[in-house]
């Protein structure tokens, strides 16, 4: 199997710690996540800065577009970012616009089902409208209240969807192995590494981690 991407999320409102942390663990992750309050402080500038530092990286802007989905997501792509999420919640129309506005970039699109009812109704269209990402995603608040994302993740990889499946939610060495086995494509880790002693040697633990469970 293809080895999975790791994807740290970014999550400080701190311009120089979300750089100064990037730096730390740019060798072992595949994709830096600009999270929806650090993209919020920090806007387009931290999206140029990381884009000039870091090559080799995919940026994600994570907007959790609800409404507006062109006309927001545009000045992203055009700043550098590679993938812009929008809710699944929104609607197709706004996905629809996220779409657009990511085709004109030569960029992605990732939907975001955080709350979404369906889950699985919602990644079969989003799919079939041209994202090529859904993101499994369960939240800070709903991870506080015991909620994980592994089941979710099974329901979706299931489908065998043209897309790539991202994860996120309370993700950690202990854990990695699951979502691997669940067929995640696409790996986000926050705390795990962004709260350790050493960010850059978490994140190395879990890229080994990760690739001897997908060998």
């Amino acid at each position: 199997m293809a080895k999975p991407l790791i994807q740290m999320a970014l999550d400080s409102l701190d311009f120089d710690a979300t750089v100064a942390l990037a730096d730390q663990v740019a060798p072992y992750v595949d994709i830096f996540e600009i999270g929806t309050p650090c993209i919020k402080y920090n806007g387009l500038k931290l999206v140029e800065e990381l884009r000039a530092r870091f090559p080799n990286q995919l940026i994600l802007v994570d907007l959790k577009t609800m409404d507006a989905g062109e006309y927001e997501a545009t000045p992203f792509y055009a700043a550098g970012a590679d993938i812009c999420t929008v809710l699944g919640v929104s609607g197709l129309a706004t996905i629809g616009g996220v779409i657009n506005a990511a085709k004109a970039h030569n960029a992605e699109v990732q939907v975001d089902l955080i709350n979404v009812p369906n889950k699985v109704e919602c990644a079969r269209a989003s799919a079939e409208a041209g994202a090529q990402i859904v993101g499994v995603h369960t939240g800070l608040d709903a991870q506080a209240a015991g909620q994980t994302p592994f089941g979710d993740l099974q329901d979706i990889s299931d489908l065998g969807l043209d897309v790539r499946v991202s994860v996120a939610g309370g993700i950690k060495q202990s854990t990695v192995q699951q979502v691997v086995e669940a067929g995640a494509d696409i790996i986000v880790v926050g705390a795990a590494i962004y709260g350790a002693p050493s960010p850059a040697e978490a994140a190395r633990e879990i890229r080994e981690l990760v690739d001897a469970a997908a060998v």
